[in-house]
């Protein structure tokens, strides 16, 4: 890439994270009433995602190789439990990758 296209890219990339960052307070102004289907995605997109996750991170589980799995089946148990007793999404995902790394280094 050339200086200009380099240049051009990092413009490009800012003014797209500006406009995701301050778009929905410029459409969404204090007083007025959020549009039913904004108010549904909201309620309903963070669990999807969350779901989502748990797809992808276990697509290329083998159970019959390796450890078979149990790293991965713990974390996730260790995720389902701090969310349960935190009901915080954070904890459970700093507390199952911290499992899971420990898990991988000790049973591998």
């Amino acid at each position: 890439m050339t200086s200009t296209q380099q240049l051009i890219t990092i413009g490009v990339v800012v003014l797209g994270t500006v406009l995701t960052r301050f778009l929905p307070y410029l459409v969404f102004r204090e007083g007025k009433k959020i549009p039913p289907v904004v108010d549904y995605l909201g309620k309903v997109l963070p669990p999807a995602v969350f779901g989502l996750l748990v797809v992808y991170c276990l697509r290329n589980v083998n159970f019959f190789a390796g450890t078979h799995g149990i790293p991965e089946m713990v974390s996730l148990s260790v995720v389902l439990l701090l969310y349960l007793w935190r009901k915080n999404m954070l904890v459970p995902m700093a507390g199952g990758t911290i499992c899971y790394m420990v898990l991988i280094r000790v049973l591998s």
